[in-house]
């Protein structure tokens, strides 16, 4: 009997410090070919958190289809202190985006929808009456999910229940939307029959999630993270509410961490649950920038695929998207043929600045 205890426990041993060494090696591979510690990584990033008075922090690693780097720094709330820890839930905002991008890829796969097909006889029905200006209702009949993902259909960001008013041609131009995601998804889901709420994250889960080992993340709320979920912060101070939307909200609702968002970069790189055409069809340029496009001049971006924006860099071509809620801000970014994938969220506004202080060690990610 002792003998077959101590076979157990050698056995478990064994199989948690591989986990535990995939996810946490004495060193990470960044894209410029450099080594760096994990120790000198962790205080590092202990550092300027301190400096920035940054919050909370969930920080994930790919090299080579590996998440070889995965830790959490801080607390949820700066007035409990209780810490962020492996099991913290946070607002991925507009890291929503992306993922549900390739939640469209997977279903127009499965011929559920069609990416050039116009979303709005799925709407129609349901279409309240002044949603759309009246000079713009032409043009938005038009729209498809594939202008939508890439950003080319002429809507604002965010409306907040104006008539819409869509400033070009879809498919002619850039003009970043969460809007228009929203109403990808509400076509979809009524395309489906089943609306926009939990019945539609639930097929993203089984679609999308759990086929890539997604396993804790989620566009409608779920109470059983209630104890789990890490508060925002603004400016200094603590956001009490929690986010628990009852509604699949593509361009902002998701909740995540980093460990897990980083399997989605992993597919990305290394596709299992798509196949590799419908990949390269979601990381391909569908809307180059003009030339007077500030992105180009602020950030180096060119254009955006059906999800990810896209920067050339000399370690290869990065893809990449901001979140940002205000109360929460999350990052991540990936670049295929250095099989590199990094991704992080925090419960604050001040991750940016986080960002910038973590490239004077890690080189470029932005």
């Amino acid at each position: 009997m002792n003998q077959v205890k101590l076979y157990i426990i050698i056995l478990f041993i064994t199989i948690y410090g591989t986990i535990i060494g995939q996810n946490n090696l004495k060193s990470v591979r960044i894209p410029d070919g450099r080594m760096i510690s994990t120790s000198t990584l962790n205080d590092y990033i202990k550092k300027v958190m301190d400096s920035l008075e940054l919050p909370g922090l969930s920080i994930a690693i790919v090299n080579d289809n590996k998440i070889t780097y995965h830790n959490t720094f801080g607390v949820r709330s700066i007035k409990t202190k209780e810490p962020v820890t492996k099991l913290t839930m946070f607002e991925g905002a507009s890291l929503s985006k992306p993922l549900f991008a390739y939640f469209v890829m997977k279903m127009a796969e499965k011929g559920e929808l069609e990416l050039d097909d116009p979303i709005y006889p799925f709407l129609e029905p349901i279409f309240p009456e002044g949603t759309i200006a009246s000079e713009s209702f032409e043009d938005y009949k038009t729209l498809t999910p594939r202008i939508i993902l890439s950003h080319g259909t002429g809507i604002p960001n965010w409306v907040k229940g104006k008539p819409i008013t869509i400033a070009f041609k879809p498919g002619t131009g850039f003009s970043y939307s969460g809007e228009a995601y929203q109403h990808l998804g509400a076509a979809f889901g009524t395309k489906l029959g089943i609306g926009w709420g939990n019945k539609l994250d639930s097929l993203f889960i089984k679609e999308a999630a759990f086929p890539i080992g997604m396993d804790r993340t989620l566009y409608t709320w779920d109470a059983k993270y209630d104890n789990t979920v890490a508060k925002g912060h603004i400016k200094g101070k603590v956001n009490p509410e929690i986010s628990r939307f009852k509604k699949v909200g593509p361009g902002y609702s998701l909740h995540s961490d980093a460990e897990d968002y980083a399997k989605f970069l992993i597919e990305m790189m290394n596709p299992k649950n798509i196949t590799i055409a419908t990949r390269d069809e979601m990381l391909k340029e569908h809307n180059h920038f003009k030339e007077n496009n500030k992105l180009i001049k602020e950030t180096g971006q060119t254009g955006w695929g059906l999800g990810f924006a896209q920067k050339p860099t000399p370690y290869g071509l990065m893809h990449l998207h901001t979140g940002n809620n205000q109360d929460f801000q999350a990052y991540t970014m990936f670049i295929p043929n250095q099989k590199y994938g990094f991704v992080m969220f925090a419960n604050s506004d001040n991750l940016f600045p986080f960002l910038e202080k973590l490239e004077e060690l890690l080189g470029e990610h932005f």
